[in-house]
């Protein structure tokens, strides 16, 4: 078996020592063949990355391409991953005045002010992608996925994601749950998958968007998802002003806070450190 000269392979899921990879070169029609990639270091890594090998062995067997490698440089690039972008469908218009911000006489919430005097903005839904999953059946691999955590099958709950994260990167709970997964042990690699998981998802929004992805709109939920765990994954690893910049980013996106952001973005101007929630 010759040497090859070094590979950046797009890495679409991971299990254990190897990871399930596409060459980035390869042409459009043959970005659905998978290299396994076998090679130390893989733990560091998160679906989505770009790593660049240096190869020691490639092989094929059963049909299966194999390559076994160093790991010279890990990256993470989302416009070299070539993704579709998410689709937004446009819903109307988010009103301010129709908020609930709190009782006739109680003050307005500072953060709030600023997004009242902003006024009304465009309300958008974000394509949730879920693949192989009929729309017709009610059986939802992240529920799934959900429910062996819960019974302590952590190894199980991984590969079902993973297999979805295969099957289309843009999967975006997928992303978010993996960092669930982990979040508790080891913020630094959670963030990671957060933070993969809301720069796909970027890709929809492009540069200056300013409407509302509001929580009521139940596929938007996997990208603030994304958006949460990483700001309390910075929050918690000392990131203090770019959780604080998130956390304010996601009120402006999603005013009537579901998620409680307007809590953390108090706490952290209060000097608070994180703490489990």
């Amino acid at each position: 078996m010759s040497e090859v000269a070094p590979l950046d392979l797009v890495v679409a899921s991971l299990k254990q020592t190897a990871a399930r990879c596409r060459v980035l070169e390869d042409p459009p029609k043959l970005q659905r063949r998978r290299v396994t990639l076998r090679a130390t270091g893989l733990w560091r890594v998160v679906p989505g990355e770009i790593v660049t090998v240096h190869p020691r062995k490639r092989w094929t067997c059963a049909r299966n391409e194999y390559l076994s490698g160093e790991i010279t440089a890990v990256r993470t690039d989302i416009p070299a991953l070539g993704l579709t972008p998410l689709r937004l469908d446009e819903h109307g218009v988010w009103d301010p005045d129709e908020e609930y911000w709190g009782e006739p006489d109680e003050p307005i919430p500072e953060y709030a002010r600023p997004i009242i005097d902003r006024g009304p903005r465009n309300l958008y839904e974000m394509e949730q992608v879920l693949p192989g999953v009929d729309p017709d059946d009610l059986d939802d691999p992240i529920i799934e996925s959900n429910d062996l955590k819960d019974r302590g099958d952590y190894v199980g709950a991984e590969a079902l994601l993973m297999r979805l994260l295969d099957a289309d990167l843009r999967c975006l709970d997928a992303h978010a749950h993996l960092g669930n997964l982990v979040f508790d042990p080891r913020p630094e690699d959670a963030i990671k998958h957060y933070a993969m998981g809301m720069r796909i998802g970027e890709l929809s929004l492009g540069p200056g968007f300013d409407g509302v992805l509001s929580w009521g709109w139940t596929d938007n939920r996997p990208f603030l998802r994304c958006m949460h765990g990483y700001a309390l994954c910075l929050w918690r690893l000392g990131k203090v002003t770019e959780a604080e910049a998130v956390f304010e980013r996601m009120l402006w996106l999603n005013p009537s806070d579901n998620q409680g952001e307007r809590f953390n973005l108090h706490w952290i101007r209060e000097g608070r450190a994180w703490e489990p929630g």
